[in-house]
């Protein structure tokens, strides 16, 4: 499988001769408390300063270079690209921050240039250039992102060979040796200690990992700017699972709108199991200790840039020749990048039908296409570029003449005053693309048709205070769309209401035109690429803020690599640690959870293995030990599975029913329990078990659970919430408590709990005079935080001895009553076999019962 071979992406071949050292990888589980042997492998740029920092990562600098003649030859010179995002967002930012950028340089620099030019724009603007071989830009910028990952964000699939470009293995690797690239270059700058890095775009996805696998620590927050496909769709990405956990690595990953975000979280409970929760307003998901929070948050425009430019006599002067071009015209616009998304054919077939179906608008109305260069190349932009060109011509030459052209395309590259000029002088914007991350395009026209005076003398409006007005047709498949709540929003793909919309534009009424300009307006102003810039900083502090109060643990190897994060007093339960404590004590409690303690939660068969029928007879045959299962399963189940474990003890259904050894009867607690609501609670699961797929019920004598791990995750849960809330308002005064467990939801008697049972067997041995001096206990779920919860308080209450060694102990990394974890379960019998190999060394007597249950309370 691919994802084996991803630890050796690590060691592909050295594409640039200057490269730093490859981060050291985790190799084996530890305690990782500061920054070994950062020294002088770290540039000098890392040092003690003190000034704040940001540290943002994109595929490209914001920069724009050109290379000029001089004396001494031909020398570079470079100034900042005033209409790059990531030059526009340090807005945001506070004014004593520095900001420092790492990416690419939009031209190609020769070898023997690259150091220098690499210090000149440190220098001067705070730029480290990565110099990318133009083999290794061409398999990743070119082929993996933007013929791969790029349409299949947008929903593409490639279904066959002439319908996009498959997954190359190739192509990936170069992905990966880039990303290591950006990487390099981020370390050779940061402090980690005090900066903040912002990584942008799906260009650098595993980027993360890199930074995370280097410094456990580093504040690191992501933006994915595209579109954030269904689960349906990513799932087919082969390396689905390591670019996942390279998005979890950071604290922070922010999407344009709630359906991409809500997207991700699907992928991550579909194919990593975890679930995110909503605490005050911030959506988290707990990644091995590690709480990965979640933004959403639209981007905004430049108000500086785009106002500036309206302010230039040279913008008015512009506006007022495209008028007179247009004299007694209702201009239509679009600006789009030539690209197969952005539905510009569709558009130019709605402006047909328009024409068609109102012969009135032949010669009055003219839709302007201006066209972005493309960002890629290949011959699917080709094919974008011919089918535009034919739909043009066929409306064309249907519903124009020699005076009137119906649809002006502008092809790029078109300077943004420019366009500018187009949005003041436009009735109408139709943003029509099929799918896509943001686009901003509805903002900038919005901001143009505000106007200045000059420009609202260059339109021939004599009255300064004019209300303004604008109309916006938008795609609901775009980022923008949610935010505009007056624009007219229409599907890309249904021809007739584009079309529609656009008479919509063209007649609807001042008054209301005016509505809804105000209404976007106030909207666009207020949310702004400086507010955007400046939440994404402040929840990325947020999200920082408990760095160092927890210890870290690395593990996993190359892309799948992670760091979990352990609170001071949440550690590892070392072997060596209870096995000491074990051989020191006399008086042995040890009590065991059954499903996903020493049982994996996906087996189907969940009988016991010999291997653990094995060490539980082992523990049992020490005189010294009294070892219970307290699981929540029914006591038929429990006790033919461990028939074979004469001296075990097993507490059946959360402690209603107990038996001491093999031999002896089953006893119920001596609550008075009716178990009347059943035939309540029984018809109830009934019907969500007949609407939920997958799911089940499983009826103990004293219980009802409904499962639902075999049923859609999403749906499973959704169904499992609403079933809680049904119950809990049939049952408000029945003597029962209902529980939402790990993929179960429950109902059982009050006073039934697994805490219970541990407080019982703890009395049981004090009464007898054999107090616990030591208790183990372990389980992986909420119902055994009950067991965690009752030692705690025996503790608290001095009910054990001072001296008592206890180990409450959790399985997997989570927020727990329990000091101590394990990974899984195949560590818990590891754990446990440790234990059993004490007790055979010690050679114990013909074993008796310590204490017998009878006569407990």
């Amino acid at each position: 499988m691919l994802s084996r071979s991803c630890f050796n992406l690590l060691n592909l071949d050295d594409y640039s001769s200057d490269r730093t050292r490859i981060p050291r990888v985790i190799s084996m589980p530890g305690v990782i408390s500061d920054y070994e042997d950062v020294g002088s492998q770290e540039s000098d740029t890392a040092s003690s300063l003190s000034q704040e920092r940001r540290i943002i990562v994109a595929n490209q600098l914001p920069l724009k270079g050109y290379c000029k003649d001089s004396s001494d030859g031909k020398k570079w010179c470079f100034d900042w690209d005033r209409d790059a995002l990531v030059l526009q967002l340090r807005d945001g930012f506070p004014p004593d921050v520095e900001v420092v950028y790492v990416g690419c340089l939009g031209v190609e620099v020769d070898p023997l240039d690259q150091e220098e030019v690499a210090q000149l724009l440190f220098d001067k603007f705070k730029c480290v250039p990565t110099f990318l071989p133009l083999d290794l830009i061409n398999k990743f910028y070119h082929g993996f992102c933007k013929h791969y990952l790029w349409p299949l964000f947008h929903y593409m699939l490639p279904l066959a060979p002439c319908h996009g470009v498959r997954f190359d293995k190739a192509m990936w690797q170069a992905y990966v040796s880039a990303n290591k690239i950006f990487a390099d270059k981020v370390m050779e700058v940061i402090n980690p200690d005090d900066d903040y890095v912002w990584v942008h775009d799906y260009h650098l996805m595993i980027l993360p990992t890199f930074l995370r696998k280097r410094y456990p620590r580093v504040k690191l927050g992501f933006f994915l700017h595209s579109t954030f496909p269904s689960s349906e769709i990513y799932r087919t990405l082969p390396v689905r699972e390591e670019i996942l956990r390279a998005l979890l690595n950071c604290d922070l990953v922010g999407f344009q709108t709630f359906d991409y975000a809500r997207h991700f979280l699907s992928c991550c409970s579909r194919m990593l199991g975890l679930d995110y929760q909503s605490k005050r307003g911030y959506i988290g998901l707990d990644y091995y200790g590690r709480t990965v929070s979640i933004k959403i948050l639209p981007m905004g425009i430049h108000m500086g840039q785009i106002q500036s430019i309206m302010s230039l006599p040279d913008t008015a002067r512009k506006v007022k020749e495209l008028k007179e071009k247009y004299d007694g015209k209702i201009v239509l616009l679009g600006v789009d990048d030539m690209d197969m998304f952005k539905g510009i054919s569709l558009k130019f077939m709605a402006f047909g039908l328009l024409l068609d179906e109102n012969p009135v608008y032949r010669g009055s109305v003219v839709l302007v296409q201006i066209m972005n260069a493309p960002r890629s190349r290949g011959r699917d932009i080709q094919e974008v570029q011919n089918e535009i060109n034919r739909v043009a011509e066929d409306v064309n030459r249907k519903y124009g003449s020699r005076e009137y052209q119906p649809i002006v395309c502008v092809n790029g590259p078109v300077s943004f005053q420019d366009k500018v000029v187009y949005y003041v002088l436009s009735e109408c914007v139709v943003v029509n693309a099929v799918r896509d991350g943001m686009n901003l395009v509805p903002y900038k026209y919005t901001v143009s048709r505000q106007g200045t005076p000059d420009l609202d003398k260059a339109l021939g409006l004599e009255n300064v205070a004019t209300p303004r007005k604008s109309v916006i047709i938008v795609s609901e498949f775009i980022g923008c769309s949610p935010s505009l709540s007056g624009a007219i929003r229409v599907n890309p793909w249904d021809i007739n209401s584009v079309a529609e919309a656009m008479f919509l534009g063209i007649t609807m009424a001042d008054s209301e035109k005016e509505l809804r300009h105000e209404k976007h307006y106030k909207y666009i102003t207020s949310h702004d690429v400086a507010y955007w810039a400046r939440s994404f900083d402040q929840d990325l502090e947020r999200a920082c803020a408990e760095h160092y109060m927890k210890r870290c643990w690395g593990i996993g190897f190359g892309l799948n690599s992670r760091v979990v994060a352990l609170g001071p007093n949440f550690r590892k339960l070392s072997v060596e640690h209870i096995v000491s404590a074990y051989n020191s004590t006399n008086s042995r409690l040890i009590l065991l959870d059954y499903d996903g303690t020493m049982m994996p939660q996906d087996r189907v068969d969940k009988s016991p293995s010999p291997e653990v029928i094995s060490v539980l007879n082992s523990l049992c045959n020490d005189p010294k030990n009294i070892v219970f299962i307290v699981s929540g399963r029914g006591k038929d189940s429990l006790g033919k599975w461990f028939h074979q474990c004469e001296k075990l003890g097993l507490s059946a259904e959360h402690g209603y029913f107990n038996r001491w050894t093999k031999n002896s009867e089953w006893e119920s607690c001596r609550l008075a329990v009716d178990l009347d609501w059943k035939n309540i609670v029984l018809p109830i699961m009934e019907h969500y078990t007949e609407a939920t797929d997958g799911s089940s019920i499983e009826q103990k004598e004293s219980a009802l659970v409904w499962h639902h791990q075999e049923a859609d995750p999403d749906f499973g849960s959704c169904q499992a919430k609403e079933l809680l809330d049904h119950l809990e308002s049939v049952l408000a005064n029945d003597p029962v408590v209902v529980k939402n467990g790990q993929q179960i939801v429950e109902v059982k008697p009050q006073g039934v709990s697994k805490g219970v049972v541990v407080k019982n067997l703890m009395e049981t041995m004090r009464n007898k005079g054999k107090p616990a001096d030591f208790v183990l206990c372990i389980g992986d779920d909420r119902s055994d935080e009950e067991m965690f919860e009752a030692i705690a308080s025996s503790i608290a209450h001095r009910s054990l001895p001072d001296t008592a060694e206890v180990f409450a102990c959790t399985v997997g990394q989570k927020p727990s009553m329990a000091k101590y974890y394990l990974d899984d379960t195949v560590e818990v019998i590891r754990m446990l076999q440790g234990l059993s190999a004490v007790s055979a060394q010690q050679q114990p007597k013909q074993p008796e019962n310590l204490v017998s249950l009878e006569g407990s309370d």
